[in-house]
Parts: C-alpha cells; structure tokens; sequence
C-alpha cells in the first residue's frame, strides 16, 4: 500500500466546510467527487489516519481511477494540490478556497491516462518558421539526423508542419531522439504515415510516462497482446483490430478498468447471446457491469443469481394468480341460437 499524507494550508482544529466552497465548488461537481473530497476533508482532521487510493476505492467501492478521477478535477478547480513521489501521488494540499471571479463552473472533469506531474498539462507547441527550422538542423547534428531518419521511414520529404510536430516531441515532450524515430517506425509499421495518428500515439505515450524506447516496446508489446486476447475471445482470428475495435477495447482496459478475465466473459456472452461478434453489445454488458460496480468473476456470479432470483419471483407470482384473474377468462360468454342464425342467413 502506498500511503499518503495530507496537509493544509490552513489551520484547522476541527473539520469545517467553507461556504465558499459550498456556494461555488460544490454545485458543478459530480456527486462522488464531492463525497470524495468531503472524506479526505474528515480524515485529515482524524488523527493517525491513513489513506491510499485503494482504501479510498474500497470505501467508496469503485475503481482506483474514479479516484483518481476525482483528485484531478478538484486540483484543476484549485481545491488541491497533489505531489507525488516515484510516479505515484505521495500528499494532497488542501488550498485556500477563493470565490472564482466569473460565475462560472469549474473546469469539466478530463480522462487521463496517467496520474503523473509531466502528464498534467500538455505542453503548448511552439510554432517555427522555415528559418528556425533551418537553424536547429544547422545547430544540432542529432536533429539533423533525426529529421533524415524520419524522412526515410515516412518515404517523403518533410513539410514545415511536420518537422514542428517531430521537434514538439523532442523538445516540449522531452523524448529522446531515439524514441521519436521509434515513435516514427512503430506508427508506419501500423500501416499509417500520418502525421496526425502520429501525434496521437506520441500524446499518449506521453500521458503514459514513457520516455524510451524500451519502455514504448513494452507497452506496445502488451496492448497488441491483449488486443489479440479479446479477438480470439470473439471467435475472430487471423486479421488485426480495425481503429473502431480497439477504441472499445481501449475503452473496457483504460476507462473501465476492467481485467481481461471480465472482458472475455462479456465476449462469450455476446456471442452466446446475439450468435455473432458484437462489440456494441460487449460494451453494453460491461458498462452495465461498471455501473453494478463489478471488479471481479465471483462479482459478475452475484449479479447473476440475483437475476436469476428475480426472474423465478416473477414466474412464481404469475403461477399463482387466480384463473379467474385472466381476462379472457373474465369476458361474458354469449349462447347463440344456431339453428335460428342459420336460418336467418339462408333467407337473405
């Protein structure tokens, strides 16, 4: 467990709940992070507590990322502040609290990859001219050599636009130049040569933490595994993921945090279910499941017994109810003369 110690930078002899807070903070805020930060608030003042966010998960019974989640919204509302320590989050510093200028709500909660200082904010790009360009490959044989490796994997020469994207990663995002040219190769062996899936993979391989070549191996390594896991979990073999495949799988892995155990057991059913390969229908069954709270196998069986349970109740409560209360059974039989109506109908 990785404990973490609260501070603040206000004095405080009991557990108080600023007006202000109240009054601004509190009514844009999703309701969990609310009872989050209230919690935190409480132990602080509790002598001798600690706190992780395991504990926190477990008491408010949900994924570490939901509490992570949460400490990153109000650190961007400026509630808190958060310092880590080896890549994971070591204090939280609750700030003064000031009424915001403009009566507006606090920055939206934001999905992030990772929980780490470098990954807070995204470096702005600084935009270069033809002859800044020229300059830096005239003032650094690395770059130099880097652009020309680029070039050649790319099979193009490179437009302005492009080489400030490639500089981006190198200078605002601090990959090393071998990692870059990783980045460059790894992306065209995926069969695209554009800049913008380029820069989509750097950005989050950035929010991840990784900053070298081995490390961008092995986290490509093991989602391409795992992708080909869900795929054979779905009876598909023998063809790689389209882009829509993996954003579900992406999804179910990183924002539901779910086990690759939870996510074949959703695949199964939806096969068993709807007799084809449905990822819509996966992702139907496990956002319910995420909704139940489910973070195990033995979770998934409970749900299903208490299914089951209700769907015998009902069948008992209609095994039980009265013929009469039928209403078929309650419409008023008629007799008929039929003698009398076959004559009627032969006389006209």
């Amino acid at each position: 467990m990785n404990p973490i110690t609260l501070h603040s930078a206000e004095g405080c002899s009991v557990t108080m709940i600023s007006d202000i807070f109240v009054d601004h903070y509190m009514p844009h805020a999703n309701g969990e992070f609310v009872k989050i930060y209230l919690y935190l608030l409480r132990s602080m003042h509790n002598t001798g507590t600690q706190i992780s966010l395991s504990m926190l998960a477990d008491v408010f019974s949900c994924p570490e990322n939901d509490i992570r989640r949460a400490l990153n919204y109000w650190e961007d509302a400026g509630v808190l502040s958060l310092s880590y320590k080896e890549d994971k989050i070591s204090s939280i510093l609750f700030l003064p609290l000031e009424a915001p200028r403009k009566k507006t709500a606090p920055a939206p909660v934001r999905e992030r990859a990772a929980e780490r200082p470098e990954a807070e904010a995204k470096p702005k790009r600084a935009l270069l001219s033809p002859k800044d360009i020229l300059r830096r490959k005239q003032d650094n044989a690395e770059i130099a050599q880097l652009l020309f490796v680029c070039e050649q994997y790319l099979g193009r020469t490179l437009s302005p636009s492009e080489i400030e994207r490639l500089l981006y990663y190198y200078d605002e995002l601090h990959f090393p130049v071998d990692l870059v040219e990783y980045l460059v190769e790894y992306c065209v062996s995926k069969g695209s040569t554009s800049i913008h899936y380029i820069e989509k993979v750097a950005q989050e391989w950035h929010k991840n933490g990784i900053n070298t070549v081995e490390m961008a191996k092995k986290e490509t390594t093991t989602w391409h595994r795992n992708y080909f896991v869900i795929m054979r979990a779905f009876g598909i073999r023998g063809r790689n993921p389209v882009d829509s495949e993996i954003a579900f799988m992406n999804k179910w892995m990183k924002e539901y945090d779910f086990t690759l155990e939870i996510i074949q057991e959703a695949c199964s059913r939806t096969v068993t279910k709807t007799g084809k390969q449905s990822f819509e229908y996966a992702d139907g069954i496990l956002a319910s499941w995420k909704e139940h709270n489910v973070h195990h196998l033995d979770d998934i069986r409970r749900l299903d017994s208490m299914h089951k349970a209700k769907q015998e109740a009902r069948a008992s409560r209609s095994a039980d109810r009265p013929a009469s209360a039928n209403r078929f059974n309650n419409f008023e039989q008629r007799d008929y003369d039929w003698n009398q109506l076959e004559k009627q109908l032969l006389n006209q």
